[in-house]
């Protein structure tokens, strides 16, 4: 497991073992999830203003109408993809950086792609300053996936779609795994895709709310 080059700064490890204890009171299992989770510093990925909030169970806007996932979804999504044992994920929605930084301890290699610039250049320097080596982040439209670094042991999309994009699917290694929330922002849900020799495996999990999945590269 890789740490982050910086501690607790700001905030006590009491606040952030608060945290861990709601999330394994909704469920989360997987021990070494929560561990990440404890000991990331969620802080230094809201904007300063926010930061006294950053531990709360709760998405928080990080602007251009995006926000940073609540740690529950974030932690569930990982523990959900960590099921397959992956090597190489690739994550479809940069944001803040905050779940590509969670994998990245977690798993050898991670690519991120979004499709807003000026989010893409700040997680790269966020990662670059917390010590983060093993992340690549590509201003992109993420609906057409990283062929170049594909097959992905496992797939996270940040945002809801109505349909899983074509590429990301062709892009899912045999036995890897795909987690997205489906539906519109009236109602999604969280769904998991494995795929197998001959089939994609779809399970639908849990009501969720994500900002849209769009196209192209801004």
């Amino acid at each position: 497991m890789r740490p982050p080059s910086q501690g607790i700064g700001m905030t006590s490890q009491r606040t952030r073992d608060r945290l861990v204890e709601r999330l394994r009171q909704k469920g989360i299992r997987n021990n070494t999830v929560l561990e990440v989770i404890g000991s990331t510093p969620r802080h230094l990925f809201v904007d300063e203003a926010l930061a006294s909030r950053a531990y709360e169970d709760t998405a928080l806007p990080i602007g251009h109408g995006q926000t940073i996932s609540q740690p529950y979804i974030v932690a569930r999504m990982t523990e959900l993809v960590l099921e397959v044992a992956p090597r190489r994920v690739l994550e479809v929605g940069t944001g803040s950086g905050y779940q590509a930084a969670i994998l990245a301890r977690l798993v050898d290699k991670v690519y991120s792609t979004e499709r807003i610039e000026a989010l893409a250049s700040q997680a790269r320097q966020r990662f670059r300053q917390l010590g983060y080596r093993n992340i690549r982040v590509q201003h992109s439209d993420g609906c057409m996936g990283w062929p170049q670094f594909g097959p992905f042991d496992a797939i996270i999309v940040t945002a809801g779609g109505a349909d899983i994009p074509t590429a990301l699917l062709e892009q899912l290694a045999v036995g890897g795994r795909l987690v997205m929330p489906l539906g519109d922002r009236s109602r999604q849900i969280l769904v998991s895709v494995t795929r197998t020799p001959t089939v994609y495996e779809r399970v639908d999990l849990e009501p969720v709310v994500f900002v849209p999945l769009l196209g192209g590269a801004g």
